[in-house]
């Protein structure tokens, strides 16, 4: 009999969990937001200018002074979350960006609190490649370790400078302690390289056997690292290119080209010791994949050119998508920078037209899905960042609204009555 009941019993308390938790995670925060949105979506947090928790206030009136800390500098572009903790980054992209990785409680006190630079403020202010430079995105892996990929570049839009090499640091959320910090070669990293995004791949339960992938926008590669001997390896394909339609953007009045290559990346379920990594450009309307058994196998990738297979294509000029990530029932979650919507895609379908659907939309809140990362909690949510990038790249952004936001969606609820909901 116990047997028998197991399942329905695991899917009771798996409903109560996440019935707990869209009560003690505060996603209906900010009522203004959630007025303008189409979709599950909540905001945990908004601003519309970051602030920073300094040690005192005679300490950040300084920072100000000497322009080290300048508001209008600061954009959020990355999260995760571990247990009861989002991180954002925040890279060093213009000039007076004090702190360039951060956290905040998953419980929100205030709608657009200070962030508090992560682990603490010495890993900000260290010089000499000890610390931080400028921090894009971050993966936490299942066993509580947080891969963050740091740029080494400072004032990208405005006169790039590289101090310090792209470097791969590995972070214990448990200990808050920096674990090990591994540069990439000079050898794979080309001129003019935008190593942007990062995806961890990790198979066993102590997290052994693990590679990381980062993917470089500006220069059409993949980096793969793999933690077991802190190897890395890079490779090009012809499918990381972005397309030229698609590199002409226009959001919300503002036009701008951009030509970035691979960027978007999410791992599906793992099935007889392999799963498949799909990917896809930037400036691109195609969505491709291909068996991570290649590219963890160095010997083998430079070799499997045909194993990198298209899966479909979306529609339109403004199909271009940020992120995307999968969730524990292959369901794909996936930014639609152009659209102010995010997009759904049951994994076990063919990619067309007809299986995928939008879960959110809102031209408030929505504009600019930057970042999004589904968590490894029980159960799981999105989270996302949405930023105005465009309108900050060009100094657009109007200091009187509110610009910046970390929003948290429920996938199990998202997918209801939407097309991605028809193989359960």
């Amino acid at each position: 009999m116990g047997k028998l009941f197991r399942p329905r019993l695991t899917r009771f308390f798996s409903e109560l969990m996440r019935l707990l938790l869209l009560l003690l995670i505060p996603i209906a925060l900010t009522a203004g937001d959630n007025n303008y949105v189409k979709g599950p979506v909540g905001t945990l947090y908004r601003w519309k200018q970051i602030d920073f928790q300094y040690p005192s206030e005679q300490e950040r009136l300084n920072a100000i002074a000497n322009g080290q800390f300048k508001q209008s500098s600061v954009i959020p572009l990355g999260i995760e979350r571990w247990k009861d903790r989002v991180f954002v980054s925040t890279p060093r992209w213009k000039r007076g960006v004090p702190a360039t990785l951060s956290a905040l409680p998953t419980i929100a006190e205030e709608e657009s609190p200070p962030l508090v630079p992560y682990p603490n403020w010495d890993w900000h202010n260290a010089g000499n490649c000890t610390g931080f430079t400028s921090v894009f995105r971050m993966s936490v892996d299942h066993c509580g370790v947080m891969w963050v990929l740091d740029s080494g570049q400072i004032e990208a839009f405005e006169t790039p400078q590289q101090i310090c090499p792209p470097t791969l640091f590995a972070i214990d959320l448990e200990t808050d302690t920096v674990l090990a910090k591994y540069p990439i070669p000079n050898e794979f990293v080309l001129q003019n390289s935008l190593i942007t995004n990062i995806l961890v791949d990790s198979r066993d339960a102590r997290c052994r056997d693990l590679h990381v992938y980062i993917a470089d926008a500006w220069r059409f590669g993949l980096i793969v690292f793999r933690n077991s001997d802190a190897a890395f390896w890079r490779f090009s394909h012809y499918t990381f290119y972005p397309e030229p339609l698609l590199s002409n953007y226009t959001l919300h009045g503002v036009n701008y080209q951009w030509s970035d290559g691979l960027f978007g990346m999410s791992l599906g379920k793992l099935q007889h010791g392999d799963r498949p990594l799909y990917y896809h450009a930037m400036s691109s309307s195609l969505e491709f994949v291909v068996n991570t058994s290649v590219i963890r196998d160095p010997n083998r990738v430079d070799n499997a050119v045909s194993e990198f297979k298209l899966l479909g294509k979306r529609q339109g000029l403004n199909s271009q998508v940020s992120a995307a990530a999968v969730d524990r029932n292959g369901i794909m979650f996936f930014n639609l920078i152009s659209r102010d919507s995010i997009g759904c895609w049951n994994t076990n379908t063919e990619y067309r037209a007809s299986n995928r659907d939008v879960v959110a939309k809102s031209n408030v809140s929505l504009v600019f899905p930057n970042d999004l990362r589904i968590d490894h909690e029980v159960p799981q949510f999105v989270w996302m960042i949405t930023n105005k990038l465009p309108m900050y790249q060009f100094n657009l952004i109007n200091p009187n609204e509110y610009n910046y936001r970390v929003l948290s969606l429920d996938p199990v609820r998202a997918i209801q009555n939407t097309v991605c909901q028809r193989q359960f």
